[in-house]
């Protein structure tokens, strides 16, 4: 799976979860999930178990802030690390 494939499940995800009808063009890889309110505590430990569940992996507390899952390309990146280091 490339870093694109992942990015475009996680588009995906986040629009039919949080942004129901939203045009995929307005969600760009580097929108900020957490300042541009689609993605609050709870949503934000939703789109954890999603990629837990969707990428066979745990993902730690202290991986789940911000720097990883503050953008789709923050999350594929670290989605993408975590794959090839298996």
């Amino acid at each position: 799976m490339t870093k694109e494939d992942i990015k475009s499940t996680l588009r995906d995800f986040i629009l039919s979860e949080f942004l129901p009808g939203e045009s995929p063009a307005n969600l760009k890889d580097d929108t900020d999930l957490r300042k541009t309110g689609i993605l609050d505590s709870m949503g934000t430990l939703k789109t954890v178990y999603f990629v837990e569940s969707q990428f066979n992996m745990i993902v730690e507390a202290m991986d789940a802030g911000a720097d990883n899952f503050g953008t789709i390309d923050a999350i594929a990146t670290f989605v993408d690390e975590r794959l090839r280091s298996r």
